[in-house]
């Protein structure tokens, strides 16, 4: 199915015809089939809504760059369209910065909220990487002075060995589009969250490490840590069944209350 709205074409799934409604943020550059599992899991007793963000999946990327806020905004609008009720968010990473933005920046109205190994936390650049950087911009100097046919060739070949794999991989349209949402540092908005939040993260995770999980936990007033020994920025993946003992007990605390 798909939700159409302005220059956007939003792909999304429904599942099951539970009373509460979760919605789950994938990570970027992830899709609805990185949650299989997890959906087959809660359908029974949950609606679940769950969508391919432009650029990803199904859905098309518009003619313009997004920024944070137009992702977020983009799943606002579906809840409004839907008229969802206070839903359940289930965010991993990307994701996570989206629910940040819902439930701390515009305050929409959660029942609970579920952040799995969460992007948004911009950290002090280390000396390997403020180096790396500072070789990359004075290299990327060098392609002003090349001839035209020689400049993108140039430049492919510094993407190749100083750019990110989430950068790498993605189409040049969405390479601004990419620095816009990674730029932003999130973390002011997490004591402004309210909702009960429970955050999962692997002890491994070398993309959002740990440290930002125990930062969002004494940052969001009620929420608490649990943490996977062995796993990393995909814990959800490793520890599936886990996962999903974890978060149907937390959803269903206070349900009969």
């Amino acid at each position: 199915m798909y939700y159409n709205k302005d220059d956007y074409s939003i792909y999304y799934e429904k599942h099951g015809q539970g009373e509460k409604t979760i919605i789950i943020l994938p990570g970027w550059g992830d899709t609805r089939k990185t949650f299989t599992y997890l959906i087959e899991q809660l359908k029974e007793n949950f609606t679940i809504y769950i969508m391919d963000y432009p650029g990803f999946g199904n859905s098309p990327f518009p003619n313009h760059n997004l920024t944070i806020y137009d992702y977020t905004n983009i799943i606002r609008d579906f809840i409004n369209e839907k008229q969802i009720k206070k839903p359940i968010i289930i965010a991993h990473s990307f994701g996570g910065r989206i629910a940040i933005l819902l439930a701390g920046y515009y305050k929409e109205e959660i029942e609970k909220l579920i952040l799995m190994d969460t992007a948004g936390i911009k950290r002090r650049k280390s000396l390997f990487l403020w180096v790396k950087e500072k070789i990359y911009k004075l290299l990327k100097q060098i392609k002003k002075i090349l001839p035209k046919k020689m400049k993108e060739i140039y430049h492919s070949k510094l993407l190749n060995i100083f750019g990110s794999s989430d950068y790498k991989a993605l189409p040049k349209e969405m390479n601004e589009t990419f620095k816009q949402v990674i730029k932003e540092d999130l973390k002011y908005y997490l004591p402004y969250i309210e909702p009960e939040t429970l955050i999962l993260w692997g002890e491994k995770d070398k993309s959002t490490p740990l440290k930002d999980g125990k930062l969002l936990n004494q940052k969001i007033k009620n929420s608490a840590l649990i943490t996977y020994p062995e796993a990393t920025h995909y814990s959800y993946l490793e520890y599936p069944l886990l996962t999903y003992n974890i978060i149907e007990k937390f959803l269903n605390e206070n349900r009969n209350c």
